[in-house]
């Protein structure tokens, strides 16, 4: 009974959570009365969605496509990039400080260079998705690889196993935790990149949206295109964790006795 009521307990947990924020923050409005053009009361970000959701779906739509564009860019890229990387040491060694370099260049000053070669729109929100999700992709991947001790490698090569047998039957497999794990921090950052792309260089998406909200002092509007970025990143990086689970129950024994999988 004690482990179902933690189960229930962990379920539970984050709902609370939830809650206990909204409570605080219309707390907040009661003891201070600020300006709605402030700090909006939850009722009235909640009124703003009703009055602009189809607007607000649509735009919302338009950066889910994006982001998810961009995100699966950044899967097929970093994952090639990581295993390039990490089945060598020696290319680790050479390539992991420039992968750094690019990744500290701030993805925002890059915005205005993608404009002038895609033009605005589409292409430089999926460009700026794919290049804040691919990094952790590529790095983690390659750290997984380098994380083969050399003894087993050599105890395996002595076996008559080529390198190719190598990476694929136990190098890749002992880094798909390290792959799975990236693909959270990776889909949140995809989302940041989109709509940084759509805020500087866009007609459309929930960062223009924004954009034109808060230029209007409609600021329930602009907390109410947040929470449906924070939605999707929610619901997205569930999707991952419960594949990540299903994938690799093998190294994840705790997720998987909290979420009651196989």
């Amino acid at each position: 009974m004690k482990a179902k009521h933690r189960k229930l307990a962990e379920k539970l947990a984050p709902w609370v959570v939830i809650a206990g924020l909204f409570t605080i923050w219309q707390a907040a409005i009661f003891i201070f009365n600020p300006r709605p053009f402030i700090l909006p009361s939850p009722a009235l970000v909640y009124q703003s969605f009703i009055d602009y959701r189809d607007p607000i779906m649509a735009h919302a739509l338009f950066t889910l496509t994006n982001t998810l564009i961009g995100f699966g860019l950044g899967i097929l890229v970093g994952a090639m990039l990581g295993i390039f990387i990490g089945s060598s040491r020696l290319i680790y060694a050479g390539f992991y400080p420039l992968l750094i370099g690019i990744n500290s260049v701030p993805k925002a000053a890059v915005v205005p260079l993608l404009v002038i070669w895609l033009g605005i729109g589409q292409p430089p929100a999926i460009a700026t998705a794919f290049l804040l999700s691919f990094f952790p992709i590529a790095v983690n991947v390659a750290a997984g690889l380098a994380t083969v001790e050399p003894e087993l490698e050599d105890v395996l090569r002595s076996l008559g196993a080529s390198k190719l047998d190598v990476l694929t039957k136990v190098s890749l497999p002992r880094s798909l935790p390290y792959f799975f794990a990236s693909l959270k921090v990776a889909v949140t950052l995809a989302f940041v990149g989109a709509v940084i792309s759509e805020t500087l260089a866009s007609n459309d998406g929930i960062g223009y949206l924004m954009l034109q909200a808060a230029s209007q002092f409609r600021t329930s509007l602009m907390f109410a295109g947040l929470l449906v970025i924070a939605a999707m990143g929610i619901g997205t990086y569930l999707i991952c964790a419960f594949i990540e689970v299903r994938m690799t129950g093998w190294a994840t024994r705790k997720q998987t006795q909290v979420t009651g999988g196989g």
